[in-house]
């Protein structure tokens, strides 16, 4: 790739390297052994109850913890070289020793969300057909119908205090079993995660065996993890993710970010790192950078978050812009905001313009919004810090090439929206077992995001919207992003969201959904809202009022399910 393919990289800083060159590490294993034999008993990870309780394990206990594991999961379960383990639990300090025990192992990890249905764990169990399972003692009640049909040999029960010290993990056990009755028994043969651990570490001193030994039969192009899209756009495939990809994905994305120092930062993780940005960057990029990593197993309500940012000095967060929307009408968070934070950064969707502004304003800091896909492990684009352009994702970051193409596959004009199609070391392997899937999005080289975005001179991209979501009104393209930025900007809105739905003369119409911060709200007021910042036909037509909106686990506003609702409802009458 040469400068004149990439303007952009006239904005990266001066210590930028445009290409990042070959991984820093052969596989994740090796990262993992070198970065704790680096920082060794400096703090890791921090579990944050919403309570205070706490827990903190050091880089050598991680390591430590997690050679016990790999060595359970090959000479006690069995398992060999490349197959694929499930691991179902929220943020804890049980999810880095299990995920860097699979993957020192040099078995496949398979993320898979705890808060899914039976029907849905089943769907991505017969996908996968993963060896073993490790999920958290809440969720582990589903197991027997989801593995109905086709049994998982390995099951690996654990808690959600699990290595907490003993007096908070008695008191969060009490709890969970007697007041609120979260935990019911767990009704398949499993092992608990201590006692794999346990077995593990036995064998290993007994056989005396050396845990590099399986890390070091397998290379960069083999596959660390398959990471199954987020179900919005379809059918949930399984993108194969390597090692190289994701080693790749956190040294470009570490790469952009100046003002972090090694060994000295706190990381505010409240994304679940079973979805990618949180597993590449918190997980894996903050590991890499030596930081104290404050884990949040639910950010839901908001208030849990409270006490890790009393407690713990806070420099880096990263969030989705329902997270940073939702701290920002926070009394708690607003009186008294971090005062150590060097930045935020958003994902996973459009970051709102008012969003970002309320936070700067209220933090002093920014968000730099970053953009990418599961498929693309997941980073293509980042806001160089300090040379912000807003409504903008940034440009690519390093080894990155980024182009917006026509229906043909050809190079639009400067300026012009096409599909946002990507060529780098971070792009996927392919879709697990399903190669006429792999073959819709990989065109001549590139990677074709399904995303409408457009390039400036200078290399900054901006995205439109999805192209599945871009709703026709009478021949003229209508991007719901936009609408939906112009809706937040209203005082007495706090949330939107936007779809097209069928119309009879006009092909489609806009139709909005609306959570009123003010009762008073009228359907009037956000069309004379909307009428005095849009073109006639971007004006929704439709405007439903919502208490809440859906959303994933991850807080994304799933436009998916408002519109099957609007269908389904359509059909009936």
């Amino acid at each position: 790739m040469t400068s004149a393919e990439r303007p952009w990289t006239a904005f990266y800083g001066a210590d930028v390297r445009p290409d990042i060159g070959d991984p820093p590490y052969r596989t994740i294993g090796d990262l993992i052994r070198s970065v704790s034999e680096t920082y060794g008993k400096a703090p890791a990870f921090t579990a944050c109850l919403p309570n205070g309780m706490n827990g903190t394990l050091s880089f050598t206990q991680v390591d430590q913890m997690s050679d016990s594991f790999a060595v359970y999961l090959r000479e006690v379960a069995g398992l060999t070289q490349g197959d694929r383990v499930a691991l179902q639990m929220p943020n804890g300090l049980a999810f880095p020793v299990a995920a860097f025990g699979i993957l020192k192992a040099g078995c496949v990890l398979v993320n898979i969300n705890p808060l899914y249905t039976a029907e849905e764990m089943s769907k991505q169990f017969v996908d996968a057909e993963p060896h073993a399972l490790v999920i958290l003692d809440m969720f582990a009640d589903k197991v027997p119908q989801a593995t109905r049909g086709h049994p998982i040999p390995n099951i690996i029960v654990t808690r959600i205090a699990e290595f907490l010290p003993a007096l908070p993990r008695g008191i969060v056990g009490l709890v969970q079993k007697y007041w609120d009755q979260s935990v019911k028994p767990v009704e398949v043969p499993h092992i608990r995660l201590p006692d794999a651990l346990a077995a593990g570490r036995a064998h290993q001193q007994a056989e005396k065996i050396e845990v590099d030994a399986y890390h070091q039969s397998i290379g960069p192009d083999d596959v660390a993890c398959l990471q199954y899209t987020g179900g919005t756009t379809g059918v949930a495939k399984g993108a194969m993710l390597t090692h190289s990809n994701l080693i790749m994905n956190m040294s470009q994305s570490m790469e952009l970010i100046s003002g972090l120092k090694k060994g000295e930062e706190v990381a505010l993780t409240a994304l679940p790192m079973y979805h990618i940005f949180a597993f590449t960057v918190n997980l894996l990029g903050f590991y890499w950078l030596g930081a104290r990593n404050v884990l949040i197993p639910n950010p839901r309500p908001l208030s849990t978050l409270k006490r890790a940012f009393e407690n713990y000095k806070i420099t880096w967060m990263s969030g989705v812009n329902t997270l940073f929307n939702g701290l920002t009408n926070e009394l708690w968070f607003t009186d008294s905001p971090p005062k150590h934070l060097k930045f935020a950064s958003a994902g996973g969707m459009a970051l709102q313009s008012l969003v970002a502004a309320r936070w700067e304003e209220i933090t002093g800091k920014p968000v730099v919004q970053g953009y990418g896909l599961t498929e693309t492990s997941p980073v293509l684009t980042f806001e160089p810090l300090g040379k912000k352009r807003p409504g903008t994702i940034g440009v690519p970051i390093p080894s990155t090439l980024l182009a917006c193409l026509d229906e043909e596959g050809r190079e639009v004009a400067q300026g012009q929206p096409g599909e946002i199609a990507a060529k780098g070391p971070q792009v996927m392997a392919g879709y697990w077992n399903k190669p006429d899937e792999t073959a819709k999005v990989m065109k001549d080289g590139w990677f074709l995001t399904g995303d409408i975005g457009v390039m400036d001179a200078d290399g900054y991209f901006t995205i439109v919207d999805r192209k599945k979501d871009m709703v026709v009104v009478s021949g003229f393209n209508v991007y719901p992003n936009e609408i939906e930025d112009c809706l937040t900007t209203h005082p007495g809105i706090l949330e939107s969201a936007v779809i097209g739905v069928p119309d009879a003369s006009t092909g489609e119409v806009v139709k909005a959904f609306v959570v009123a911060r003010d009762p008073s709200l009228t359907e009037a007021d956000v069309r004379a809202h909307c009428k005095a910042h849009l073109t006639a036909y971007k004006i929704p037509k439709r405007v439903e009022f919502r208490t809440e909106l859906p959303k994933s686990n991850v807080g994304k506003i799933l436009r998916k399910d408002l519109r099957a609702e609007e269908l389904a409802q359509q059909a009936a009458e």
